[in-house]
């Protein structure tokens, strides 16, 4: 009975940003409701508070944030109810959950893993005429891409 209680369980990460007008006592408030919401319907397997941490832009004219990310194992109808939470939570400024699909991580990992040869690219230099020597190391995914190569013809005129 515990392996299908298990089957029925996803692994997800959410990151929410806290406002930092809410002081320290309410961010701590807020990551500490949403934790206890989130081991109250599965398994908090970790907890990173990244912190205080300036935005790209403004939100609301705010320009700072506390970032907090968490992993957990619930089930599938939970992420749902949570983002329903912290879209209703005043001090939540940005949130987002996301499904971490394990196997297809560890055959990432194996991709990554997976070297091409450098290619060697010669591009001449106009000045002495020598084509200099440059290494291009590129881990191309996708083994069935072919090279194109365009001639012109003397035939092939450009109108200016």
């Amino acid at each position: 009975m515990a392996q299908n209680k298990e089957n029925l369980m996803g692994s997800y990460e959410t990151i929410f940003i806290c406002d930092l007008n809410l002081g320290e006592e309410g961010v701590k408030n807020l990551v500490a409701k949403f934790t206890k919401m989130i081991s109250d319907s599965g398994e908090l397997t970790g907890c990173n508070e990244w912190g205080k941490r300036r935005f790209a832009y403004p939100i609301n004219d705010i320009s700072e944030g506390y970032y907090v990310l968490a992993t957990f194992k619930a089930p599938h109808e939970f992420p749902v109810e949570l983002q329903r939470v912290f879209n209703i939570t005043e001090g939540i400024m940005r949130s987002m959950i996301v499904a971490v699909d394990h196997a297809n991580a560890n055959s990432a990992e194996a991709a990554a893993k997976i070297s091409t040869p450098p290619i060697e690219l010669v591009i001449e230099d106009e000045e002495s005429g020598n084509p200099p020597k440059q290494e291009y190391n590129a881990n191309i995914a996708d083994s069935s891409q072919k090279e194109i190569s365009v001639e012109a013809d003397e035939s092939d005129e450009i109108d200016a």
